[in-house]
């Protein structure tokens, strides 16, 4: 095939293309999996009919324009034996390529501010949820309006073995939390979106919901849905190290059991001011420092406290040495490094566990015992 006729033919098939593309996105996912989704919001829905819009506008332009093209270059070629028009500086041509596109312009502003306005209306929001992003987790907390708030930090729940191909992954590999966040259905939920350490982005795509967490401002988003349900979502921004380890899991449920839940939160932590009062033997927190380690400490020092991302916990200076080192260590971290300050990502019972078994596990043996109380004069010394 001559170079000409690879030309006209490249050109004709392009329009047809565009065409067979916007087919396949308006099928949505049984036939494409690239096409956004319509999520379970009805901001979602109308974000996703703008989506549509705008596209199918660009394709019929992009249709007309390509066309106009083709049939231009076919029945105007030279070997016709066509005369082109001479003409400079067409005043009529001038006007029309500028009143077109921009009579097209303005029709699409239009549909697109009246959502953008919705994205951003946060007001009369029936709850209100304070997010902050960790390096590499998320904080919620529920503002009430009583002073009760209730708060807990979601972790990746997916096992290390599977992350190390020690076992085959399961069905939401890499998209399972160990606390998600509960939401009620039929409920406008205003999300208050910021960040302790670096940027991260909180995004749930089915809940129409993706916004920067900032250090040092507060960004905010809503949501509401009528549609019961588990919805996942991921960090969106670069964030670190481990940025694809910081999983979103939203649960939407009936009002009735988010009062229930919300009622066990509560429930709990008046449970934990109690415990912080206690005395506890050294096996119950060794039992409960495990649990700790294993939930917050061992992706970076361990399963047998031999390191690896972090400096070893078996026989270390740190673990060995000074206790109120090792205190201030685990509760402001180490700036500059990657251990992070734990003193506000889990409670003074946690923390005075998780101190005691570093101190007694791998071979450590320090004798030493740390409560509660310990932790909590630390701080407020």
């Amino acid at each position: 095939m001559c170079f000409k006729a690879k030309r006209l033919f490249r050109l004709a098939l392009a329009p047809v293309l565009m065409l067979m593309s916007a087919a396949a996105l308006a099928a949505g996912g049984e036939v494409s999996q690239v096409n956004m989704s319509p999520g379970v919001t009805e901001l979602g829905k109308e974000i996703y009919d703008l989506h549509m819009l705008i596209l199918g506008i660009c394709v019929v332009i992009g249709a007309g324009v390509f066309g106009v093209m083709l049939y231009s270059i076919v029945y105007h070629r030279k070997s016709r034996g066509v005369t082109p028009s001479q003409f400079h500086e067409s005043t009529k041509v001038e006007i029309l390529w500028t009143v077109v596109p921009f009579f097209i312009l303005i029709g699409m502003a239009f549909p697109a501010t009246t959502t953008l306005l919705e994205i951003y209306d946060t007001d009369d929001a029936d709850m209100d949820v304070l997010v902050t992003g960790y390096q590499w987790k998320w904080k919620y907390e529920y503002l009430n309006e009583d002073g009760e708030n209730v708060s807990f930090f979601s972790n990746l729940r997916t096992p290390q073995s599977e992350i190390y191909n020690a076992e085959s992954k399961g069905e939401h590999y890499l998209l399972e939390v160990d606390e998600p966040l509960v939401l009620p259905v039929d409920a406008k939920v205003r999300f208050l979106v910021t960040a302790n350490d670096v940027i991260h982005s909180w995004w749930v795509p089915q809940l129409a919901v993706k916004k920067d967490a900032i250090p040092g401002f507060i960004n905010e988003t809503w949501a509401r849905t009528s549609v019961p349900g588990v919805y996942r979502g991921q960090c969106a921004e670069l964030c670190g190290k481990d940025h694809g380890f910081m999983p979103i899991v939203v649960n939407v449920v009936s009002k009735e059991e988010y009062a229930e839940w919300l009622a066990g939160k509560q429930a709990e932590a008046s449970k934990i001011k109690e415990l912080m009062a206690q005395t506890f033997s050294m096996d119950e927190l060794m039992t409960r420092g495990k649990e700790v380690y294993q939930r917050n400490c061992l992706a970076c020092h361990g399963a047998n406290g031999e390191g690896g991302v972090g400096t070893p916990i078996a026989a270390s200076p740190v673990a060995t040495g000074d206790l109120g080192s090792h205190l201030d260590i685990g509760i402001n971290g180490v700036p500059g490094t990657a251990m992070q300050a734990f003193g506000a990502q889990i409670n003074d019972v946690e923390m005075a566990a998780v101190i005691t078994y570093q101190r007694n596990a791998f071979g450590n043996n320090m004798g030493d015992m740390v409560q509660p109380i310990d932790v909590y004069n630390h701080k407020e010394g």
